[in-house]
């Protein structure tokens, strides 16, 4: 046993001895009214150090010291030891003074305290009793509200961090919240702290241990000034006396105080309306988005899921996705809301999830336009919109849907009523009296029309005349007029069989290649859509007009086999009718 003990205080010495020495200086304030004071510790690391020599205290007037201690301890494998000279000090005059550094020999070299500094301000109101338990506790601690952000925008999210710091004299028994912060014009979350770990840092200047008793997430819901009100908690704390017992240790009071935060003012930003898109519900954030659809081949009756999602960063929980928007053939059922949510102290991160069924009725290709979703990116101050992809469903079996190819408009339409003899009439709502006296045609109004109606219609003539030379002139108007005429003569027999989905695009896309064969004096009803497009740029067509056409062929090969309405057959109408006065004026 004595052997280990010995091994164990000589590898003690050795790590003390193997530190490299070091010479600190550190004050209980840098901050002081004229009349206080201050404490300033020189600290050595270790051992040996002997003829310790304080700095020359100019501009201040040593009150108390020096008070000598020395500590040593082993923890985790670790040795450390501390010698410290501890003096009471207060300034003489006001200004930034500086206090020298020390000097302390150790192993034949003399070391150095590098010097400090300290700002001596007006004379500040003290207590009749300076070593007041509750004077000392309102110097030495301080409940402290902590914001990230004091101006954000509406829907960016920040954080409030309550700290409790106590300067390192003072000892904290037990604390206790009498009333919660609140935060009115905000959404909030409180983030959850694992422990409450004592950390070191700095208030006012000056070093204070502290620990974080609340923090919470807060996003701004309106424009304004918002206040977050105090928390206000009691705390039990250990004060020194000012006395010392027999032994010569401090003696301590326990008292109970009361503190409370500052009071804390957030005034948030109104998003900008420069680029706000028309769909923007308020996400507010950095985002990504996605529609996505289970199946795309169906049967009747069978379902699927479209989903949607928004995943990223930012007030994932206060806005609302857009709405999926489906063929009245395919029965949508309410969306299925899912949060896969996080609120850490940098923000609200995760996903939200939108999931609707899907069930077809009929048998059919069927398409699910695409989706866009717009939000703000406060760190880039600018607007986005994200937009999906078209989808598709393809219903393999299943009933056929039946269109209606009469009027299916079924309003009551108002009709004149037909007299069948004298039993009803209408009410009589006017009478017309006719003169017994017979009028001479001198200075009659018949007299005084034709009088004056060649008057009026020589202006007349001549305005007409010229609308009429000007419309002869003008050879874009009447090309124009010419190639609505010319698009409305082939167009005729589809245009009479709307409403009869099978023999309107037959009509159609015969109109469509008459049109060319009359006008290219080809044979188009054997030759593909490649070959078509080569014809028509061979021809200085420009290509959006070219592409038009190609487009009205393809519809009208993918609506033959896909239901119909009588409203998009006339839009199909419209669209053959400009495509073919587009290259009417281009041949």
């Amino acid at each position: 046993m004595k052997f280990y003990i010995s091994i164990l205080i000589t590898l003690l010495t050795v790590s003390v001895f193997a530190q490299e020495a070091k010479l600190t200086a550190k004050v209980s304030k840098n901050k002081l009214g004229v009349n206080q004071r201050l404490r300033i510790e020189f600290s050595i690391n270790k051992q040996g150090g002997d003829h310790f020599s304080p700095p020359n205290f100019t501009n201040f007037k040593v009150v108390g010291g020096p008070s000598q201690s020395i500590s040593q301890s082993w923890i985790n494998g670790k040795a450390s030891f501390n010698q410290s000279y501890t003096y009471i000090i207060q300034p003489k005059r006001k200004g930034e003074l500086t206090i020298g550094a020390a000097s302390i020999e150790i192993a034949g070299k003399t070391i150095k305290s590098e010097p400090v500094k300290v700002i001596v301000l007006d004379a500040v109101e003290l207590p009749k009793n300076p070593n007041d338990p509750n004077y000392i506790a309102q110097q030495n601690i301080h409940l402290v509200a902590e914001v990230s952000k004091s101006s954000p925008y509406v829907g960016e999210g920040i954080y409030v961090e309550y700290r409790l710091y106590v300067s390192e004299n003072i000892s904290v028994y037990d604390t206790s919240v009498t009333e919660p912060p609140q935060y009115n014009g905000f959404w909030n979350q409180d983030i959850k702290i694992n422990g409450f770990p004592v950390k070191m840092g700095k208030y006012n200047g000056e070093d204070y241990r502290y620990i974080v008793l609340q923090k919470a997430l807060l996003i701004p819901t309106k424009t304004g000034k918002l206040e977050i009100d105090p928390m206000k908690m009691d705390i039990v704390i250990g004060v020194p006396t000012g006395r010392a017992d027999f032994f010569g240790n401090v003696i301590t009071r326990n008292i109970r105080k009361e503190f409370a935060s500052p009071k804390k003012i957030i005034q948030p930003k109104r998003l900008p309306l420069e680029g706000k898109p028309e769909n923007f519900t308020g996400a507010v954030g950095d985002f990504n988005f996605a529609v996505t659809l289970s199946k795309d081949i169906l049967k009747s009756n069978e379902s699927s899921q479209i989903k949607l999602s928004v995943t990223g960063k930012g007030n994932l929980k206060l806005f609302e996705l857009p709405e999926v928007t489906t063929p009245t053939e395919l029965e949508k059922y309410q969306p299925e809301r899912k949060e896969k949510v996080r609120v850490t102290s940098s923000g609200i991160s995760g996903s939200v999830t939108d999931t609707y069924t899907v069930v077809p009725q009929y048998k059919g290709k069927y398409k699910i336009p695409n989706v866009n979703f717009s939000y703000f990116n406060p760190k880039e101050k600018k607007y986005y919109t994200l937009s999906s992809e078209d989808l598709y469903v393809d219903v393999i079996e299943g009933k056929e849907l039946i269109t209606n190819t009469e009027n299916t408009n079924t309003e009551i339409q108002k009709q004149t009523v037909k007299l069948t003899g004298k039993n009803f009439r209408y009410i009589q709502t006017k009478s017309t009296f006719e003169s017994l006296e017979n009028k001479d045609f001198f200075k009659s109004a018949l007299f005084y029309i034709l009088l004056f109606l060649p008057l009026i219609a020589i202006p007349i003539g001549v305005i007409l005349a010229k609308r009429s030379e000007a419309r002869s002139n003008d050879i874009v108007g009447n090309k124009l007029r010419k190639a609505e005429k010319l698009a409305k003569k082939y167009l005729s027999e589809a245009k009479k069989q709307l409403g009869n989905k099978e023999a309107f695009y037959e009509a159609l896309e015969r109109a469509l290649h008459n049109y060319l064969k009359a006008k290219l004096g080809i044979e188009t009803a054997d030759i593909s859509k490649e070959k078509i497009t080569q014809i028509l740029q061979s021809k200085n067509i420009d290509d959006t007009s070219i592409q038009q056409f190609i487009d009205v062929l393809k519809s009208s090969d993918f609506a033959r086999y896909t239901p119909i309405t009588s409203t998009e057959m006339e839009a199909e109408f419209e669209r053959a009718k400009q495509v073919i006065v587009q290259l009417d004026k281009q041949l």
